[in-house]
């Protein structure tokens, strides 16, 4: 049986995931916005090669990161407020989120994928297409990071 779905219908289910990860990797809403609309456009040049929903999501995943990639690495690229200060979050999540933030990309985008969408280390590693591993050593030095920067504090991400 063929896997087919539109533009449309991907937007609807996985839209919110795209934008999640978009936002913990580029640090703002604005970005994170333009960033979802180039995805679904990526999307649409490759739709007809999706083979089923996990393969779906990873090249969502995929497309994401690379756009992300592609707008922290240009030259116009600034930061411009804090998360926090974009959602509104409240002091009591503040101070992890904004820790998270301060991660480098490799370990924000690993303990997103891992805390916020679920993903085991092996999925994590087929999404990136690196070693289990590698995912596992960057899971372990980005909760060393956020256990010194909130200083001993509980981390709950």
């Amino acid at each position: 049986m063929e896997y087919k779905i539109s533009a449309s219908e991907a937007f609807k289910k996985h839209s919110d995931m795209v934008y999640r990860l978009a936002v913990a990797r580029v640090k703002n809403k604005y970005d994170a916005d333009d960033i979802l609309q180039e995805v679904f456009l990526r999307f649409i040049k490759v739709k007809d090669k999706v083979e089923n929903d996990e393969h779906l999501k990873a090249l969502l995943i995929r497309i994401t990161i690379n756009c992300s990639k592609s707008l922290l690495m240009s030259s116009w690229f600034k930061r411009t407020e804090s998360l926090s200060e974009s959602f509104g979050v409240s002091d009591e999540y503040s101070d992890t989120l904004d820790a998270v933030l301060r991660l480098p990309k490799k370990y924000r985008t690993v303990i997103h994928l891992h805390y916020y969408m679920g993903y085991s280390v092996n999925e994590i590693s087929s999404i990136l297409k690196s070693k289990p591993s590698t995912v596992k050593s960057q899971l372990h030095r980005a909760r060393k990071q956020l256990k010194i920067e909130l200083e001993g504090e509980e981390v709950n991400v």
